[in-house]
């Protein structure tokens, strides 16, 4: 589910820029891509998924420490009801407070780190929306860089420190829309902790059984991802503009000759 996971984040991001106040086309593309990524992130928790692999050793290292912090979180929290499970994978990085409390960590270590804080963000989100969805990536975000370079102020690096207030919002929102589409499949997603929902802290909130996506499956790979493919290309400043003065151009004036005779 790694490559709707990305391509939801990209959605995401594209539907929250203009909230932000990231206006421009290049901008928009930065905050996407790296809304992208982090729609993967929260699967650090799994020793085999694409995040834990990103840097060998190091990520891998990272994904041992959130699967141990997730199993004494969830022994220490769980519900009469909840399952007798260890609580690593699907657990303490699959919630909304961890998205938060990511996002907040990022703006303050952006705001205190200051541009290289910031790059530093940009290339693991960019990195891990590339590995999922492509190197059609690369060259769109390179791109964005490229025109924010030569169109952009003198002080760059002044440019670089004032993103780092709504890089915070790009990552919670990736690691949320990450939960949201974990919460349509058949396990759940236990986002609303620590909220107690019937006896469980850790409640898996999912639709009835027959609305469940199985992911990897028929309805996923033919059906959602290429929704989501035409959503995440509309949603691309000025794509839809366009593509309803294309349209408009293309049938008005048929139907102004059908008027006229």
């Amino acid at each position: 589910m790694g490559r709707t996971h990305a391509l939801t984040g990209w959605c995401a991001g594209l539907a929250l820029a203009p909230a932000v106040g990231v206006g421009t086309v290049h901008q928009a593309v930065v905050f996407a891509a790296t809304t992208a990524g982090f729609a993967l992130l929260p699967d650090l928790d799994h020793p085999s998924a694409s995040a834990t692999r990103l840097f060998g050793w190091l990520t891998g290292a990272l994904s041992w420490l959130l699967r141990r912090l997730s199993a004494a979180v969830y022994a220490l929290t769980k519900g009469p009801r909840d399952e007798k499970g260890p609580g690593t994978h699907r657990h303490l990085s699959h919630t909304l407070l961890f998205a938060v409390a990511l996002g907040a960590a990022t703006s303050a270590g952006c705001s205190a780190g200051g541009a290289w804080a910031v790059l530093g963000v940009l290339l693991f989100g960019l990195l891990l929306a590339v590995g999922a969805l492509g190197d059609w990536l690369l060259l769109l975000y390179g791109g964005a860089v490229a025109w924010w370079y030569f169109t952009a102020p003198d002080d760059r690096v002044a440019q670089l420190a004032d993103i780092s207030g709504w890089l915070g919002v790009a990552v919670a929102a990736g690691c949320f829309v990450h939960c949201l589409g974990d919460s349509l499949t058949e396990s759940g997603c236990p986002f609303l902790f620590p909220l107690p929902i019937a006896g469980e802290t850790w409640y898996e909130l999912r639709p009835p059984k027959p609305l469940r996506l199985h992911t990897g499956k028929k309805v996923e790979t033919r059906l959602v991802f290429p929704v989501f493919v035409l959503v995440g290309v509309l949603l691309v400043p000025g794509v839809w503009d366009w593509t309803v003065a294309a349209v408009e151009h293309l049938f008005t004036p048929a139907a102004s000759q059908t008027a006229t005779h």
